[in-house]
């Protein structure tokens, strides 16, 4: 789905792409293994249910413009990282990273893992320049908005690893946060492909707010709602550029 719509400010700057910190290949490994969260009780397929407040969802957040008196109107999610302060969104996202902020697990006006301010976002060079939507895949880097030494969100939420490759047909679980909504929505089912690039998923009421959300699988994430059509223009159908090695690749710059 497209971002729910919010007051922005205007003239932002898109944030530089920061500079490349290589991994040794044991390091990527690790960041890319599996560390599950705890499962709960799933809907049935292609049914979209209040998500509980689980490990899973708590790894999974809202993202404000500024602060949560304005509302949310995209969804970002922790994945593992060596600085353990990398989020996964969608990159048509984090048009103005400098006024956004993350609270993971954001429940019922809550914040209850606190607030968290972007330092540094990393997009693909297919969507800093034309904003190709096979490349709507964005991570940014967190640190605490009130500045308090609290330390990582992923020592605070854990962080979820990162599955690239996934067969056509897999099975995801998608969490996310509709704009009108004041808690995470949950939705498993089977997917297809919509072409080579973009993967689709039928989940009823995701509506507009829940670009970014995590596509799962086995508790990794394997993609991000957006791609063709931002995501999709109806709340029964949505997508998400499929995860391959151009996206691993950034994740792995971004990590």
């Amino acid at each position: 789905m497209i971002p729910g719509t919010l007051p922005r400010p205007a003239g932002r700057p898109r944030a530089r792409r920061a500079a490349r910190i290589p991994l040794a290949l044991t390091t990527v490994a690790a960041l890319l293994s599996l560390d599950l969260p705890e499962a709960g009780a799933l809907p049935p397929p292609g049914v979209t249910v209040r998500a509980d407040a689980d490990t899973t969802a708590a790894r999974v957040g809202a993202l404000f413009a500024g602060g949560t008196d304005g509302g949310h109107f995209c969804t970002a999610s922790v994945v593992r990282s060596t600085g353990r302060d990398l989020i996964a969104t969608a990159a048509h996202c984090l048009d103005h990273p400098d006024s956004t902020v993350f609270a993971p697990g954001y429940r019922d006006g809550e914040a209850p893992y606190g607030l968290w301010r972007l330092t540094g976002v990393y997009t693909a060079p297919g969507w800093a320049v034309g904003g190709d939507p096979d490349a709507d895949i964005a991570f940014a880097r967190v640190v605490p908005a009130d500045g308090a030494e609290t330390g990582a969100v992923e020592d605070v939420v854990g962080g979820f690893p990162v599955a690239a490759r996934q067969p056509r047909d897999v099975t995801v679980t998608v969490v996310g946060y509709p704009s009108t909504e004041d808690a995470p929505l949950r939705c498993t089912n089977g997917t297809s492909l919509f072409s080579a690039t973009q993967r689709r998923i039928d989940c009823p009421a995701l509506s507009g707010g829940t670009s970014g959300s995590p596509w799962l699988v086995d508790g990794a994430l394997a993609g991000v709602l957006g791609g063709h059509e931002g995501g999709g223009t109806v709340p029964e159908v949505s997508y998400s550029a499929v995860l391959g090695g151009a996206a691993l690749e950034l994740y792995r710059e971004a990590a």
